[in-house]
């Protein structure tokens, strides 16, 4: 298992060796970010079964992260807004290069390869006026920058790979944010967007809520294998409202919105903080780290049931159902029979599982 001492010692260009698949570091399922009980960070690989499979040591607190379709080879995305994104073997738990954007931008915490491998896309904006862009890493290269293109909208934040393996849908949140505190500066004009991109930054399609949801941030996806496009919303209007917080769209069609029942929509305190399909595709769910809340929804966006847990925020498909993970170090698989505890650890789960790619 790879530890602190691992990446301090490892903080260097990695071998030109070839590397090793998923399979020698115990064919991890999922990565997730947590935070230790001595104040550490790391970056965890996880099986179905919730058991560790391998650690990397991270320097600062991370987000989300980005599984390479082949190698085992992930990138770990800081706290957005972030500076920097670390490339690690996770064979080793060497850095293979420490990415930085450029002068005036930040990362936002999440990113995405192409379906080869090749490309490393990043979700990022300019200092100045939170406009989106998308980065490309060249990685082959070492992950050298060699380019990036326009998200079409502010503040973008999570991003996918289309099933076509062509198409990139991004997450414009629509928040433009100060750089050095993240006070959000305009609220009473966002304009969130779910846009879809080639992957030479042309645009294919954008999508956009009505007035009355403007305020309605659209920050988190999940995208079912027919295409089939999920994503969450976090609501930045008035306490108190009762909003959808679910979106679900299929390219060329109207956006289909997804509320529970009134009492179970409060307790979400306008927050989503994950979305996932479960393991069959036949459901959606989003979670409420404020509210202590999962919901589930089938694939209409018929509400189906709620759960709670505290400090409940990462969701992940899973082959039975959903996997979720809590800030107090449990994981659980939510099937058909109900919740089921996998694991718990001393350490703090933070936002998200990320699923590795499907052999």
């Amino acid at each position: 298992m790879t530890t602190r001492r691992h990446f301090l010692a490892g903080l260097v260009a990695a071998s030109a060796a070839p590397r090793l698949g998923w399979a020698a570091v115990g064919s991890p399922a999922y990565l997730a970010a947590a935070r230790a009980p001595d104040g550490t960070f790391a970056l965890h690989g996880l099986d179905a079964s919730g058991r560790e499979t391998f650690r990397v040591a991270l320097p600062a607190r991370g987000h989300a992260a980005a599984a390479h379709p082949a190698r085992a080879e992930a990138i770990a995305f800081a706290r957005r807004p972030g500076h920097f994104a670390l490339a690690i073997d996770c064979a080793t738990g060497a850095v293979i290069r420490r990415l930085a954007p450029p002068e005036g931008r930040q990362f936002n915490g999440h990113g995405v390869f192409s379906a080869d491998g090749a490309v490393l896309f990043t979700s990022e904006q300019r200092a100045e006026d939170s406009a989106g862009r998308i980065g490309l890493w060249d990685v082959a290269a070492g992950y050298a920058r060699i380019g990036e293109f326009d998200t079409r909208g502010i503040g973008p934040h999570d991003l996918r790979l289309m099933p076509d393996g062509e198409t990139l849908v991004v997450a414009n949140g629509g928040i433009a944010t100060d750089p050095e505190d993240r006070t959000k500066l305009n609220l009473d004009t966002m304009a969130p967007n779910l846009a879809y991109l080639g992957a030479g930054g042309d645009l294919a399609e954008l999508v956009t809520l009505a007035p009355e949801l403007a305020q309605n941030s659209i920050r988190h996806l999940a995208i079912r294998d027919d295409g089939l496009v999920a994503f969450a919303m976090q609501w930045q209007g008035a306490a108190g409202a009762a909003t959808p917080l679910v979106g679900l769209h299929r390219r060329g069609a109207p956006v289909t919105l997804a509320a529970a029942p009134l009492a179970e929509q409060l307790l979400m305190q306008g927050y989503a903080g994950s979305i996932a399909f479960n393991g069959s595709g036949a459901e959606v769910a989003i979670t409420s780290p404020r509210g202590g809340r999962l919901h589930r929804f089938d694939a209409k966006g018929n509400f189906v049931a709620a759960l709670s847990r505290v400090e409940i925020c990462g969701l992940a498909r899973h082959p039975d159902g959903l996997l979720a993970s809590d800030g107090l170090g449990g994981l659980i698989l939510v099937g058909a029979g109900g919740p089921r505890a996998l694991s718990k650890t001393a350490s703090a789960w933070d936002n998200h599982l990320v699923p590795l790619p499907r052999p």
